[in-house]
């Protein structure tokens, strides 16, 4: 049976520097992995919580991140030792083996980093409370994804942000600090101007406590609010079923995401907006899903009920063959009758930005066309959109795929420039 501990209701989140007793078992944040394709994300992931995240088959044979992976981490810290080598992700202390107390539990999301999946990034990014951005210390700074993954970070609003400069054991001392430079350089005039450089290499271990220490300092737990009614982004859906399994052992599908707000609860009745597509009177329309939540995981616990913080994972009453291969990703899930409006159309008041992002070259953008298909990133959905009306700064696209989203939701726009590259942002009018 699922189990409730005493804290999971706690009504203030640690800050960040600060010591709990009791640390619940949920985790309180999610943290991006974010950066340039093969720069070490998934790696330095594997170092902290000793989950490799990509388990894909496909993701195994490439070596890169194709789909979110997530992984929970509890980061502790010794009383006893001073400045980073204090912080620890052992209960003892590495130094000089006494109790490390835990300071918070938190989620990463790995996001992938090469340039044909820069929509699954985008879609990532809308659950980050704060992002690490790895750069290798032995390559030019900034590389095509560096750019376009820190400008996503600003267009979404993530404010806390940590460069780690990665693969410092492959680098001389003269390059390193050439690419410490050049990291500061790309910096400069951005909101994370100030944003502290870490050197690290994942591969050997080194660095990580210094870059605990600045996890620790840099990216606070933010405010929740619990009262809300829930709201849920799917960032996965799967199917847990093995191969080959007898009938009556079947379980339901599973959505992966992060609550932003509200309480879901097992037992609870839940909705998936926009649901699914069906053909009514030779039409394609999208129809949502109610479903019942059979259990919920978070933090490798199984609980009653989950709170607005870090990942979670819903098992559900739904045939698994809705939700497998993330069929149902870019989903909102909340009580029935209580979430956003489902869009078909988009009017957008656009903000473009003055170069496009993630190309080699520097190219001005241009304006929107009519007719032009973009690609659209609100909440953890990507949907296609046509473009069929242009007026003074704003947009009317038709979606390829209905979105769930409250007015003022802010989108990313992506123009197809050789693949699909970030241009700019809007707000639902």
């Amino acid at each position: 049976m699922a189990r409730k501990k005493k804290d999971e209701q706690q009504q203030e989140p640690p800050k960040a520097g600060g010591q709990s007793s009791q640390l619940p078992e949920q985790p309180v944040l999610n943290i991006g992995m974010v950066g340039h394709v093969d720069h070490g994300k998934t790696t330095l992931l594997e170092r902290l919580s000793g989950k490799w995240t990509d388990t894909h088959s496909e993701e195994l044979k490439r070596g890169i991140t194709i789909r979110l992976g997530y992984a929970d981490v509890t980061f502790r810290k010794c009383d006893k030792c001073e400045g980073a080598k204090a912080y620890t992700i052992r209960e003892k202390c590495p130094v000089c083996s006494s109790d490390a107390k835990p300071l918070r539990k938190v989620s990463f999301v790995d996001a992938p980093g090469h340039e044909s999946l820069m929509a699954t990034m985008l879609s990532g990014a809308t659950i980050m409370d704060g992002a690490l951005l790895l750069v290798a210390a032995n390559e030019q700074c900034p590389q095509p994804q560096t750019r376009e993954h820190l400008m996503a970070l600003q267009i979404i609003g993530v404010k806390h942000v940590i460069v780690v400069q990665n693969k410092i054991d492959l680098a001389s001392e003269e390059q390193a600090i050439k690419n410490y430079e050049q990291v500061k350089g790309f910096l400069k005039g951005t909101v994370f101007e100030n944003a502290p450089v870490i050197p690290i290499s994942a591969q050997h271990r080194v660095g990580l406590d210094f870059l605990m220490q600045a996890i620790d300092e840099h990216i606070p737990t933010p405010a929740r609010d619990k009262n809300k009614e829930p709201i849920m982004l799917v960032a996965r859906s799967f199917d847990i079923n093995k191969p080959g399994i007898s009938p009556d052992k079947l379980v339901g599908g599973v959505l992966g995401g992060s609550l932003k707000q509200g309480i879901l609860k097992v037992d609870d009745t839940i909705e998936i907006r926009p649901g699914r597509a069906v053909i009514e009177k030779n039409q394609q329309v999208w129809k949502p899903i109610t479903t019942k939540i059979i259990s919920l995981n978070s933090g490798g616990s199984d609980l009653v009920e989950v709170g607005p913080s870090g990942s979670i994972g819903v098992l559900t009453s739904l045939d698994p063959s809705i939700v497998k291969s993330d069929q149902l990703t870019g989903s909102v899930v909340g009580l029935p009758g209580k979430l956003p409006k489902v869009w078909t159309e988009l009017i957008l008041d656009v903000h473009l930005l003055n170069r496009v992002v993630g190309t080699k070259e520097e190219l001005n953008v241009e304006p929107v066309k009519m007719s032009e298909p973009l690609m659209l990133n609100v909440n953890s959905a990507a949907t296609a959109g046509i473009v069929i009306e242009l007026r003074k700064n704003k947009i009317r696209c038709k979606l390829k795929r209905p979105v769930c989203a409250d007015a003022g939701s802010r989108v990313t726009i992506s123009r197809r420039i050789g693949r699909f590259r970030l241009i700019g942002y809007g707000e639902i009018v």
